[in-house]
């Protein structure tokens, strides 16, 4: 699930650009990857060999902007090569290494949920002894990953659509008779469970574990009234067009939103949720599994997390960070100390358990 919004994330980048252009970069870095990478090595020999780190994300800009803010530091740091690969780590293509023994990658850029689901058979365990695993909010640490960097579901509305009173809550959100019009919430049970339920009157302390038939009732209540966003562009594009009053939005699009409509669309990160992109290591590296836990450790370098945040807009993981973010980027910043006291920590382990099972559920219930 951390993954479609690291893809949105890039599709954000993209806009941002607008300029018309073909970016080449990624293709021109796969083909680089084909020739360089140490593809026939068994992993017990590559790990000696590797003079390389291979760090994979989903491409697009984030491909430029990671290599900047860390890649390029811990080249110069080590004097290890380390190589971009863009074209996305999906479960497919990961699993599919591992099984046949043919691992090229090193470290990926993945979510919560893939990590708890497939991290005992797909990843090496993180070496805590090189990575501190206090260097990110509590929680976001596992076995096979850690938090790298950090992103919300926030409630984001239109002002021009209210008079006195704006929307502070999900029970704002869900009261159509005091704030008319149509809603939107992603199309997937990540963030929208918590809404539903938080929107029925559940304190965000006690959202865990999910009551899912309550949040599925509240949402099958109002369904007729809520337009369910599949991706984050049209999420963006609904209240931007006028389509919603209000929504249940990324926070990096609401970001984008603020400049694009000079303030009318604005947010509250009060009862916001909370998630993190993860880190993790592919099972035969050929890097190895300690080079690897050097590469991520040199990640949560505050000012390194900082200038990823100023580049791509996700929220630094370490809190270190916090002071480091430029006064007037601060209302931005999920993580923020401010604005991550009003918000809810996802429950990863939560997802891991129940993720199949109940997103039939949810899929069922708008159908």
């Amino acid at each position: 699930m951390q993954d479609d919004f690291f893809q949105d994330s890039l599709r954000i980048a993209a806009e941002r650009a607008r300029r018309g252009e073909l970016d080449r970069r990624d293709l021109l870095r796969g083909l680089a990857l084909l020739g360089l990478a140490p593809a026939t090595l068994h992993a017990t020999d590559a790990a000696a060999q590797a003079r390389e780190v291979v760090v994979v994300n989903w491409g697009g800009d984030a491909a430029k902007h990671f290599t900047t803010a860390w890649l390029d530091p811990f080249t110069r740091d080590t004097g290890i090569r380390t190589v971009m690969d863009g074209s996305g780590p999906s479960e497919g293509k990961m699993k599919a290494m591992v099984d046949s023994r043919r691992v090229t990658w090193d470290v990926v850029d993945t979510g919560s949920g893939t990590v708890l689901q497939i991290g005992s058979r797909y990843f090496e365990p993180i070496d805590y002894s090189i990575v501190d695993r206090t260097k990110v909010p509590q929680g976001f640490a596992w076995e096979f990953g850690i938090a790298n960097y950090l992103f919300s579901y926030v409630l984001a509305y239109d002002r021009s659509k209210f008079r006195d009173k704006v929307p502070t809550s999900w029970a704002d959100f869900f009261n159509f008779r005091d704030f008319p019009g149509k809603r939107t919430i992603r199309k997937d049970i990540q963030g929208t469970l918590e809404v539903a339920l938080m929107g029925d009157g559940v304190p965000k302390e006690q959202l865990y574990p999910i009551d899912v038939r309550r949040a599925l009732n509240k949402l099958r209540q109002h369904k007729n009234d809520i337009i369910f966003w599949p991706s984050g562009a049209d999420s963006q594009t609904l209240l931007r067009e006028g389509e919603v009053s209000m929504g249940s939005l990324w926070n990096t699009r609401v970001n984008a939103l603020v400049r694009d409509t000079n303030e009318r669309i604005t947010w509250t990160w009060n009862q916001g949720i909370l998630c993190p992109g993860v880190w993790s290591i592919m099972k035969g590296s050929p890097a190895g599994r300690e080079l690897s836990s050097r590469f991520i450790a040199s990640t949560q370098i505050p000012e390194r997390q900082v200038e990823l945040f100023k580049l791509f807009g996700n929220g630094p993981a370490n809190a270190a960070a916090a002071p480091l973010v430029p006064s007037d980027l601060v209302r931005f910043s999920p993580g923020a100390p401010v604005n991550a006291a009003q918000q809810v920590q996802i429950q990863a382990e939560w997802y891991g358990e129940n993720q199949t099972r109940v997103n039939d559920m949810f899929l069922d219930m708008l159908a």
